[in-house]
């Protein structure tokens, strides 16, 4: 029976478009300064609509990246994959002539996929009368997986490449999926993340039915307040982010630029409900205790958590009694805070951003805040440091990043200070 010895995994490159940045370091940068990244949506007529805000990209050139013909057969959601695929390849610093591709793979998420090219196509269809006269570019444009077929094709890497679809815990499951692949040899490079274009009317209108998103209309730009007592829902945001992870190895002798290491992944579901988290967070404990596990980390030596809380009044308060549940006395020597109060919340894509957010405080030693909490809820612990109004300094050699999914999908990831 053959030994498999497990490899170290590390971080060499990132890219990242977000409603307060289209790059990693504009993003960072406005995250450190608590910028909100909300306002007036302005891709539809929101007249008839509950909410009329979103946090959505700004000044983003398209044409920049993909010349006009290929992006009319791309759905936004795969716009955005290859802007940050762009970025994060060129940001690793690989010359892919003299690495195998056939060991360079794609692991991309999406929780809706083409939404909007669904939308267009389908209102387009019962405008003429219900006659079939779809696009021949309807069904690659919607379906999930496009986006990681499409960087493949782009670079043409030829290693692992699918889709993994586990609502906002989406992009942190492609994560943990290329950290294992990786350590277990069974890939050398994987450019891993997520993109989502959900700022469509079907998914606004579709959401506010299920009473998630706040309809703070008169103040979109505080809406996204995590953990504070009149928190009312999240707000949506549109985006990508994407991770390059590489066997340690192959890192060093390629001469690449090593930004942080992932240490641990482990997924868990609620096996709850529908939509909302169980109370007590049980499924988030036990992907927090296996993350702990696979990293080999007592829980003593997490210095920050990117928590998941989206600004619902039942989410935000589950995942810090599950916090509280794993982390006992040290919850309180942590720095927890929400970045989703300045971006919003990229559902699918969520991970990855959140992901690199954490990578980019270990490089720096910086949490970055939780912005727009003025009062916190009588249900939210008052001993936590949820990193209130700004961001502060500290040492961070470990991070990790929560994110849960409707359905009960939970996926963590922790990151370490690379030190050789």
């Amino acid at each position: 029976m053959r030994t498999v010895t497990l490899r170290r995994v590390v971080v060499t490159g990132m890219g990242a478009i977000t409603p307060i940045g289209n790059d990693v370091n504009t993003f960072w940068e406005n995250l450190k300064a608590g910028k909100s990244g909300a306002g007036p949506i302005t891709k539809f007529d929101t007249t008839e609509f509950k909410t009329k805000f979103a946090h959505e990209l700004k000044g983003l050139d398209i044409d920049a990246f993909i010349e006009k013909k290929e992006a009319r057969k791309m759905d936004t959601f795969t716009q955005y994959a290859m802007v940050v695929a762009h970025e994060a390849i060129h940001n690793c610093g690989v010359d892919l002539e003299k690495v195998d591709r056939s060991k360079f793979g794609v692991i991309w998420a999406s929780g809706n996929g083409g939404m909007q090219t669904f939308e267009e196509q389908i209102l387009d269809f019962a405008a003429a009368n219900f006659v079939p006269k779809f696009s021949p570019f309807f069904i690659p444009r919607l379906i999930s997986d496009i986006a990681a077929g499409q960087i493949a094709i782009k670079y043409g890497l030829m290693g692992i490449n699918y889709c993994t679809v586990s609502a906002c815990a989406s992009s942190n499951s492609a994560l943990v999926d290329a950290f294992h692949y990786i350590r277990m040899g069974k890939a050398k490079m994987i450019i891993a993340g997520g993109s989502e274009g959900p700022i469509t009317r079907a998914s606004i209108a579709g959401f506010n039915a299920l009473k998630a998103l706040s309809t703070r209309n008169d103040d979109a730009l505080h809406a996204s307040r995590p953990f504070d007592k009149d928190r009312d829902g999240f707000v949506m945001g549109e985006g990508a982010g994407a991770v390059v992870l590489e066997d340690y190895e192959h890192a060093i002798a390629r001469g690449a630029t090593i930004y942080g290491e992932m240490v641990g992944g482990a997924m868990s579901c609620d096996a709850y409900h529908l939509t909302a988290t169980h109370p007590e967070g049980l499924g988030a404990q036990l992907g927090m205790k296996e993350v702990l596990e696979d990293a080999g980390l007592n829980v003593t030596d997490v210095d920050y958590i990117n928590a998941h809380a989206t600004s619902t009044p039942l989410g935000d308060v589950s995942e810090l009694k599950a916090i509280k549940a794993v982390f006992g006395d040290h919850a309180g020597k942590l720095n927890i805070s929400a970045t989703k109060s300045m971006t919003g919340h990229l559902l699918g894509a969520a991970g990855a951003i959140e992901a690199i957010a954490c990578i980019k405080a270990i490089q720096n030693d910086i949490v970055p805040p939780t912005i727009n909490t003025t009062e916190l809820g009588e249900d939210i612990p008052s001993d936590l440091n949820l990193t209130l109004g700004k961001a502060q300094h500290r040492t961070i050699n470990v991070a990790i990043s929560n994110t849960f999914g409707f359905g009960g999908h939970n996926a963590i990831a922790a990151f370490a200070k690379f030190k050789g």
